[in-house]
């Protein structure tokens, strides 16, 4: 049973989101302020839905401080048009984020893709690790853990599989949609730079090639590509 913290200052949404997620088998924890959902966080936490405008903490600021102890998936939960706070939680390392009103069937597919990924992760964890590599850059999924030129890289979960993806497919175009599917659970939607913002957020935290090469070349209107030996 996966433990959900939920973290919200609307209180009507908050104890109807909590009878659903028990129906579905979810074991769930409130908070309403992101105060207390720091105070709440432990590592028996599966997966925390942080919503963006509340009192005391809001969730931007209440991730920030969670990336720096914690890798724990997180799902924002943003108000309809309030763009640039989606494109700030993807910068600090939410893995997805879902806009109000929301459905509970998009809610539900949102969180189990989310948590397929952890849970497969952890799955392997106790068997022989599973190494993928690329030249210098080795990912260990089972483990959580991602070295470039023998250094520990910091991943989100999101991060890890997206370049665990890309290292599986080298030198191939990848389009942002079926990035989108296989990495993120969902279809790609208008407007969504959910993939830009993890992709960037991957860039920026590998260090740069020997050779001067780009690690991931963006090809605008076809999607991206993890440059290897081979590739022009």
């Amino acid at each position: 049973m996966a433990k959900i913290l939920l973290v919200d200052d609307d209180t009507e949404l908050t104890a109807l989101l909590t009878d659903i997620l028990e129906l579905e088998g979810f074991d769930v924890c409130e908070a309403n302020n992101g105060e207390q959902g720091l105070a709440m966080v432990d590592d028996s936490i599966d997966l925390i839905l942080l919503d963006v405008m509340m009192p005391k903490l809001n969730g931007t600021e209440m991730l920030r401080r969670l990336r720096e102890n914690h890798s724990i998936p997180v799902l924002m939960l943003t108000a309809k048009g309030e763009e640039i706070d989606r494109v700030i939680g993807l910068e600090l390392g939410a893995d997805d984020y879902l806009p109000k009103p929301f459905s509970d069937r998009e809610l539900l597919a949102r969180m189990r893709a989310i948590l397929r990924r952890t849970q497969h992760s952890h799955s392997k964890a106790d068997a022989e690790p599973e190494c993928l590599r690329c030249q210098d850059i080795e990912v260990y999924p089972g483990r959580q853990e991602v070295t470039c030129q023998g250094q520990l890289i910091d991943m989100t979960g999101t991060e890890l599989a997206l370049l665990s993806y890309l290292i599986e497919h080298p030198g191939k175009i990848i389009a942002k949609e079926e990035l989108s599917l296989e990495v993120l659970g969902k279809r790609l939607a208008p407007f969504d730079r959910a993939i830009d913002m993890h992709i960037s957020n991957v860039r920026k935290k590998l260090p740069e090639r020997q050779d001067g090469k780009p690690r991931i070349k963006t090809l605008r209107g076809k999607g991206y590509l993890l440059v290897n030996e081979s590739t022009q």
